[in-house]
């Protein structure tokens, strides 16, 4: 390949060792600079220009002139990343659409946009082709089940590179192999969110033959760097029929050397980094378990060693079939670095482990939406403020898994599949959905439909402009997926059919009826379950939901001496919600799972998860999901 005179020969060297599209031959033929990264610190440096303290992003965009998209501050401990626009940050929910003519149930960029992608994309290639640009290899879901992918990012958004590199891992400069072909490319063009898509987020995912192309038409990092290469990896699985998972997951060492995998899955701010932290404590040491809004009563408990946590996943769980080999489902983590949002994290001393880690880095971190000052140290609960007194609810810290002590590297078996629904309060003044207990046992049959509604719950943190009971369906993941519902509800039934070794289980958090909990639900679950180890529940232990769709409720839980109300187990018995709220909750709760389940009504829908979802439909009782599937295991 001829580059222009201004490229080393080292960098045309490498360059001719992979094998590129023509497209991408031709855009490198002609941009005035190519920067591979040779190091992680390479890229941090990047990522403020060079030795600069602070960094401006700026773009010139045709009628606005130069547009400041974003700034880098480099702190002690590491990279601060802000917006200007609090728009950008957070993930805009309907941002993805396909290119392609292949199949699926997103929306196409020709319906949306009235024009062929085509045109845009030539665009997009002419654009590069003017730009300085980081051209990074890196593999999409780990190196040993992952796939060869490329990013062409211009230089000043070194940032987006290292957060993608943080998050996936990357190929050095030396380290690019002979024949290195990529099945998936990145291209970022920041400006034209606002040339061609009124300022909006926009990621678009194109299926070739042989390629996946992803084009990220805006510089925040969560569509694209994250979730995006989550569609990626979602679109091989469908092709090759395996699923990646939206999960955490954590194994749980008890204080008398019990061992318990939990996976716990759910949509956004459905608990799945907070799975991994240890339980937050008072100052005194004690446990609040919740706080009632209507009295102000106050719930704790003691809990003098918790368990020892090894932290798995954070947010994406390969399923890969190589890695099946019981009756029981195995996991693997597919990145090799954590997107946490903090916004819980307000004060010093929320969660001093972590804190730590975030403060004493062993490398920089990369740190967005937190005030960040050059020079200072940055911390996790000073959150970049929205508006005057309105601190953005999605503030992030990109951790490489490599710093978190006793992570397992290893694949592992999953005990329990948990799955976080993130509930407003419910009374029966103002009856809600809220009406989850803290712990509930799920059969089989209903834990495959959890997965297919995955509510996005309420307040959600990470979302731009959600409210109400929203569904962010198959496997909590379909936001991020390119191909059609229905094979991943077949993909996901399969799994639970094929594994019947592992049990399910259904918690909340922030609110059970008018008691405010935060997370407490799934830590409290995680320590408990955990010193339960394979104990089966008797059947006084347990008695069904008085809504179906909650499986089982608990009539005691016990930890470590310390019995949560039966209140928080079964919401009806809250006087301030009681059966009449309950109910009114319950049916808001019917009527999202039939109208999110009728869409899967169709033809190629395995027979097996058409019975089930008739049986919703037809407001079945638990036994009937059991009759199906088989009870709790």
């Amino acid at each position: 390949m001829d580059f222009s005179l201004i490229i080393d020969k080292e960098t045309k060297e490498i360059i001719n060792k992979m094998r590129l599209p023509e497209e991408v031959e031709e855009i490198l033929k002609r941009c005035p600079k190519i920067t591979i990264p040779e190091s992680r610190q390479h890229l941090l440096e990047i990522s403020v220009g060079g030795n600069n303290d602070f960094f401006e992003i700026f773009y010139d965009v045709p009628e606005k002139g130069k547009v400041l998209e974003a700034t880098v501050a480099r702190c002690k401990n590491g990279l601060a990343v802000n917006y200007p626009e609090p728009y950008m940050r957070r993930r805009e929910p309907d941002c993805l659409v396909v290119a392609d003519n292949g199949e699926t149930d997103k929306p196409r960029f020709v319906d949306r946009y009235g024009y062929d992608f085509d045109e845009l994309r030539q665009k997009t290639f002419e654009w590069l082709k003017k730009q300085n640009l980081i051209v990074m290899p890196f593999m999409s879901g780990g190196d040993e089940y992952g796939y060869p992918s490329l990013l062409l990012a211009p230089e000043n958004a070194g940032f987006f590179a290292t957060a993608l590199a943080d998050i996936q891992g990357f190929i050095s400069k030396k380290e690019i192999p002979e024949g290195f072909t990529p099945k998936a490319i990145v291209y970022l063009a920041p400006p034209f969110r606002h040339t061609h898509f009124n300022g909006k987020q926009v990621v678009v995912h194109n299926r070739l033959e042989n390629l996946h192309e992803l084009f990220s038409y805006n510089l925040y990092p969560g569509p694209s760097a994250k979730k995006g290469i989550y569609g990626i990896l979602l679109t091989m699985g469908e092709k090759e029929g395996w699923i990646t998972a939206h999960a955490s997951a954590v194994r749980i060492i008890t204080p008398y050397d019990n061992i318990l995998t939990i996976m716990h899955e759910g949509a956004s701010g459905g608990g799945k980094s907070e799975m991994l932290e240890q339980i937050h404590r008072e100052p005194d040491g004690r446990i609040k378990v919740g706080r009632n809004l209507v009295t102000g009563d106050e719930i704790y408990v003691d809990l003098k060693e918790a368990c020892e946590l090894q932290p798995v996943t954070d947010d994406m769980a390969l399923c890969h079939p190589d890695l099946q080999q019981g009756k029981k489902l195995v996991i693997k983590d597919a990145e090799k670095g954590w997107f946490i949002r903090v916004d819980h994290m307000n004060e010093y001393g929320t969660d001093p482990h972590f804190e730590k880690l975030c403060i004493y880095p062993k490398e920089p971190l990369i740190f967005l939406n937190i005030d960040g000052v050059p020079k200072s140290t940055c911390l996790i609960w000073e959150h970049i403020m929205d508006a005057p007194g309105k601190p953005c609810p999605n503030p992030r810290v990109i951790m490489p898994r490599r710093f978190m002590p006793n992570v397992v590297d290893e694949a592992v078996e999953v005990d329990v599949r948990s799955f976080g629904v993130r509930t407003p309060p419910s009374s029966k003044e103002k009856p809600s959905y809220g009406i989850i207990g803290m712990l509930h046992l799920l059969p089989p049959a209903l834990a495959w439909l959890w997965r297919l509604v995955a509510p996005r719950g309420h307040a959600n943190p990470s979302i731009v402009g959600t409210s109400g009971l929203e569904s962010e369906g198959v496997g909590s993941y379909w936001p991020f997926a390119t191909g059609k519902r229905v094979i991943h509800a077949n993909l996901l039934l399969q799994q639970i059919i094929n594994t019947p070794g592992t049990r399910y289980i259904l918690v909340p958090n922030q609110y059970i009826g008018v008691w405010k909990v935060g997370f407490m639900p799934e830590w409290i679950a995680r320590e408990y379950l955990a010193r339960r180890g394979s104990v089966r529940f008797r059947p006084d232990q347990v008695t069904p939901a008085r809504s179906s769709l909650l499986g089982y409720a608990l009539n005691t839980l016990k930890i470590n001496g310390s019995f949560i109300p039966r209140e928080l187990l079964q919401v009806n018995k809250q006087p301030e919600v009681g059966d009449d709220g309950y109910d009114k909750g319950a049916e808001m709760l019917n009527e999202f799972f039939k109208r999110e389940l009728k869409q899967f009504l169709v033809p190629e829908l395995d027979p097996l998860g058409r019975k089930i979802i008739e049986t919703c439909l037809e407001d079945g009782s638990l036994e009937d999901y059991i009759r199906l599937l088989g009870d709790y295991r």
